[in-house]
Order: structure tokens, then C-alpha cells, then sequence
């Protein structure tokens, strides 16, 4: 892979996964559009631990509360977080969902990767989801009243991302903003709830890189694509959390609905 290659796909992947308009279906229409081959899973493991960097980083300190309270301790001054002391067990708890349908649904999912058509309809399908979410209105309920329920719905939102289209973060800021959470504090619990799952994939990529070894001809994009993907992610957090304290979710609503309309539309014209 050409190294400016992998500087375009880091872009698109920490761009796409934290905003709510899939990363894995830009991923996976990038080479029907430009003819290039597909990135293979060495480069999307290099993009997914870039962008699990990005979350670890920006959300550290919530992360380091989350945990030392969840044991009796407290490190960090962060009143919604404390007001939460078992959020940790509603994380994993939550998490669970998507690493059994993960599990049940791989062949699935890689086989939704490569139909056009069940991508863009996940595209439009979920952007209808967020419209009529996001039309609802945003309650003001933050991450310290988040309840078991609240979390188990989130998690189950979470595992319908599994199917390249549908947008992790996409379905997990509606249905918590369904649960009466205002959009900043959605953003935040979707991008909270998604580390597990992300350094649960990451980490099981790269126990089957370290047992296959790395081609030589890979090193240096995969090298580029945690460094672009990283710093991205990082970026798009930031300016997306910022975005929602202000704005509704409109904009990625047309984006999704647009997209996924050329992607079908691309899908009748090489068929």
C-alpha cells in the first residue's frame, strides 16, 4: 500500500468512526470509488488501534475516575462521573451485547461489507433513526444518572453495529438520547461505552499479526495509519463534542441520507 494511501484511509477512519456516519462503510466503498485494492485487515487493524489511541487519550481522566471509584477510591474531580459510581460495571455490562453478536455475525458482517446495496440502506435507515431521535428533542440527563436499563439499551444499539453502515456511534447517541440523555452526554457515553469493544477487537488483531508476522511491504502504512488515524480521531472528538453542545444532529442526518443514495446508486451501476 502506497503511504499516501494510508494517510487518505487514517483520515476517513478517525473521521468516520466518532462521527455517526460509519466508518466501515466509507471503508468499504473507498475502493469500488478510487479502484484501489482493498486496504486488507493488517491496515484496518493499524486504523482501529489509531483511533482506540484517540479515545484513550481524550477521555483519560474520565477513565481514570471511572475506574478508581468503581473500586472505592477516587481519582478525579469530575461531578457527573462521581454521582456514578458503578458506571464501570454499566460499561462492561453494556458492552457485552455487541462481542456476542460480533461473535455469532462475523461471516455476516464481512458479507454486508461487500453488498453496495445493504450498506446504503443501513445508511438511510439509520439516518431516519437519528432524524426522528434528534426531532424528539435532547433531555438534559448527563452520564451520572445513567441506569442499568439506559446502559443495556445502549449496548444493544451497539451491537447492530457490527454491519458496515450502521454507525456505532450513529445508533448509540440516538438510543441514549431516547433514554433522556442530552447530546454532549450522549456523544460522551457512546465514545465511553465503544473503548472496550474497540481495544477488544484491537487486541485480538494483533494476537493473530503477532502470530502471522507483518509483511515488510506493510510496516510502513500500517505505521502511518495508527499515527493519521490517531491523531484525527482525537480532532473529531473534540470538535464533534463541542458541535453537539450547540447543534443537532441534522447535518449527519443528510449526510447519511445522501450517501447511502449514491452508494445504491453506484451499487444499480456496476451491477
Amino acid at each position: 500500500m502506497p503511504v499516501w494511501h494510508a494517510v487518505i484511509l487514517g483520515i476517513i477512519q478517525g473521521l468516520t468512526e466518532f462521527l455517526p456516519v460509519s466508518s466501515s462503510a466509507h471503508l468499504a466503498v473507498v475502493p469500488y470509488v478510487t479502484g484501489w485494492p482493498d486496504q486488507g485487515i493488517e491496515f484496518d487493524i493499524a486504523v482501529h488501534f489509531g483511533t482506540l489511541l484517540a479515545v484513550l487519550v481524550y477521555f483519560f481522566r474520565d477513565w481514570l475516575q471511572i475506574i478508581t471509584q468503581a473500586f472505592g477510591m477516587r481519582q478525579g474531580d469530575d461531578p457527573r462521573l462521581a454521582g456514578n459510581p458503578k458506571l464501570l460495571w454499566l460499561l462492561m455490562a453494556a458492552t457485552i451485547p455487541a462481542g456476542v453478536v460480533g461473535l455469532l455475525f462475523e461471516k455476516q458482517a464481512e458479507a454486508a461489507g461487500n453488498n453496495l446495496y445493504s450498506i446504503g440502506v443501513f445508511m438511510i435507515g439509520i439516518g431516519l433513526f437519528m432524524a426522528w431521535v434528534d426531532r424528539r428533542g435532547s433531555a438534559d440527563k448527563d452520564v451520572g444518572h445513567v441506569s442499568a436499563a439506559d446502559a443495556l439499551l445502549v449496548g444493544v444499539a451497539q451491537a447492530l453495529a457490527v454491519f458496515p453502515g450502521v454507525s456505532r456511534s450513529g445508533t448509540t447517541i440516538s438510543t441514549a438520547m431516547l433514554r433522556g440523555l442530552d447530546r454532549a452526554a450522549a456523544a460522551r457515553f457512546s465514545f465511553l461505552l465503544a473503548t472496550p469493544i474497540i481495544a477488544g477487537a484491537a487486541l485480538k488483531n494483533f494476537v493473530d499479526i503477532w502470530r502471522h508476522g507483518l509483511a515488510p511491504e506493510m510496516q510502513a502504512a500500517f505505521a502511518v495509519g495508527i499515527l493519521v488515524s490517531a491523531a484525527t480521531g482525537a480532532l473529531t472528538i473534540r470538535y464533534f463534542m463541542d458541535f453537539l453542545r450547540r447543534r443537532t444532529l441534522a447535518f449527519f442526518v443528510t449526510y447519511r441520507i445522501v450517501f447511502g443514495i449514491l452508494v445504491i446508486a453506484l451499487a444499480i451501476f456496476r451491477s
